[in-house]
């Protein structure tokens, strides 16, 4: 079986407990509200700041037998990924919240707990580890970023500028899914599968507390 296949049936079970997240479930549903919404870019705009750090810190971290090819791929998704915070401040804006409040801000414990896990599995751990991180956030929003951006626009009804890191992230991640699939199938070694295995595991858990450390819509605010 080719890994990319072997990791999601080996994280199928962590990958569902995240999707069960209440805030999940109920956006799905159509019972969403302003305040979860910009809670969730605040908590998206403090672990998206760090990506590309965190490439780069593993970029700089790979082994060196694997640096040759794995390395001219980290540095693309360098490129692709500067600036994305900025577009969730701007759609955070949009919304009619305080970005800048955000942007000197702190996040939540569950999404400094879950950046920190990213810097402790490249700098303590094996670094391709890092590599179920990002298996866990684009999986995560090719599945439910464009469907959960259909209905928080329809039930609350902001403009389309509110939603840019939601959509332009959906539809750039199905691309990255794709070419990360061919990037998985050349890693053989056991030890370095399991390392990407268990902390795709553990990102799926992290990830899932921060959804869940989200206030839910209250009832009145679902009607509106």
């Amino acid at each position: 079986m080719p890994f990319f296949q072997r990791l999601l049936r080996d994280t199928e079970a962590a990958r569902a407990g995240l999707v069960t997240a209440p805030i999940i479930q109920g956006c799905l549903a159509g019972r969403v509200s302003l305040p979860s919404y910009v809670a969730f870019l605040t908590e998206a705009y403090h672990h998206v700041r760090h990506t590309v750090p965190l490439l780069r810190a593993c970029r700089a971290a790979l082994p060196a037998r694997h640096a040759p090819w794995l390395g001219p791929a980290l540095d693309e998704y360098v490129e692709e990924e500067q600036g994305h915070d900025e577009w969730i401040l701007d759609d955070i804006a949009a919304c009619g919240a305080d970005a800048q409040a955000v942007r000197h801000g702190r996040p939540g414990h569950a999404t400094e707990v879950m950046v920190a896990y990213g810097y402790d599995t490249i700098a303590r751990g094996n670094p391709l580890g890092f590599l179920g991180m990002v298996h866990v956030l684009e999986g995560t929003s090719v599945a439910l970023a464009l469907q959960a951006a259909d209905q928080i626009q329809a039930h609350l009804r902001l403009p389309d500028r509110a939603f840019s890191y939601l959509r332009s992230h959906g539809t750039l991640d199905r691309e990255h899914t794709a070419h990360f699939a061919l990037l998985m199938d050349r890693i053989e070694d056991p030890a370095d599968q399991a390392a990407i295995v268990h902390a795709a595991c553990a990102f799926y858990r992290l990830y899932g507390d921060v959804f869940r450390s989200l206030p839910l819509p209250e009832p009145a605010e679902a009607l509106a």
